[in-house]
């Protein structure tokens, strides 16, 4: 797995994750979601990406856009 991938599934496990808090929690996990979404947001302008940061660090290889 690349990077790349990495990051993609990770952002979408954490909203399903908020998606599934906040139906049975509480709405305000909500607000996960909208700061994945902020982060994914900032990264494709910014290039720079707290998860891939840490993925690479975990030893993963650079995805063809990493």
């Amino acid at each position: 797995m690349t990077v790349n991938k990495a990051v993609t599934a990770f952002a979408g496990f954490m909203v399903l994750l908020s998606l599934a808090l906040a139906w049975i929690v509480s709405p305000w996990f909500l607000a996960l979601t909208a700061l994945v979404g902020a982060n994914l947001l900032q990264s494709a302008f910014t290039g720079v990406c707290p998860a891939a940061t840490v993925f690479r660090k975990l030893g993963l290889p650079n995805g063809a856009a990493a």
